[in-house]
């Protein structure tokens, strides 16, 4: 199955491949398919790959995926599941409520947002779920939750 997905890679990246993983195989197929233009449009092509190539093998839930990308100014993630029961991500509600926590966390504003695969200390009320099949867009101040499915 991973050698049928590596052939999609664009000729251009494929030399730069250096594991045998699968989350590199994803991440240089989600730039073939325009992570640097547009990171959700992108992964969701490579996931609809993924989930085609996997049932053409035969795997009924070939795909679960937790994803944080940034551009250096944005913070895209993304948690999804052929399953729909992917593993979970969290987003801080602010970055005031993470130094009321810690008061180490330093230098950031108060619109900064953390996403984390699990929420680091006993405080729940600072850390918000992102639904399962959803995509985040997290820019300054702003936080935009969509649906997120595998688009061909």
């Amino acid at each position: 199955m991973k050698r049928d997905l590596v052939r999609e890679v664009s000729s251009e990246l494929y030399p730069r491949i250096e594991g045998t993983t699968d989350s590199e195989v994803m991440f240089y197929l989600a730039l073939t398919f325009g992570l640097e233009e547009d990171p959700v449009e992108a992964v969701a092509r490579m996931a609809h790959l993924v989930e085609r190539v996997g049932r053409e093998h035969g795997v009924e839930h070939p795909l679960g995926m937790t994803l944080g990308i940034s551009d250096g100014s944005r913070i895209f993630a993304i948690r999804y599941a052929s399953d729909g029961h992917p593993r979970t991500l969290f987003h801080s509600k602010d970055m005031r409520a993470l130094s009321e926590l810690n008061p180490r966390v330093e230098g950031l504003s108060d619109d900064a947002r953390a996403v984390v695969s699990e929420p680091f200390g006993d405080l729940s009320e600072y850390w918000v779920e992102i639904r399962p099949s959803s995509s985040v867009v997290i820019d300054g101040g702003s936080l935009e939750i969509r649906d997120f499915k595998p688009r061909g």
